[in-house]
């Protein structure tokens, strides 16, 4: 059976939920408009490298746009498409879940506090 119709939202998954994609995308949904540095500084521990091939993959999905400036310096710009603006939803119901974390890392806690060694991931 074809993946995708075992679970249909796996490519989705694997699409929008990749190591920088959803960091990159919140920041743009949330900031507007950035600048390659001012998202750099706003996400944090990303590399310029990753950044720079994470972009070039989110523009070729068609899930953020790049804008160039041709003045003096160059200017480039890159900001969320309609496409990627259509996973705000999804982005606001993740936050909504996230105070849920403090209940998962308790139930890990009771997990490794009440399992045996080799039952533990």
């Amino acid at each position: 059976m074809d993946p995708a119709q075992a679970c249909p939202i796996a490519p989705v998954v694997d699409l929008v939920f990749s190591r920088w994609t959803t960091p990159i995308l919140w920041t743009l949904n949330e900031y507007g408009r950035q600048r390659f540095v001012e998202l750099q500084r706003r996400i944090g521990t990303i590399t310029p490298k990753v950044l720079t091939q994470r972009l070039r993959q989110l523009e070729r999905d068609g899930l953020v746009t790049r804008t160039y400036h041709a003045e003096v310096p160059p200017r480039v710009e890159y900001d969320i498409s309609p496409l990627g603006r259509s996973l705000a939803p999804l982005f606001h119901s993740l936050a909504e879940w996230s105070p849920n974390l403090t209940k998962v890392q308790a139930a890990r806690e009771h997990f490794d506090a009440t399992e045996p060694a080799h039952r533990r991931p």
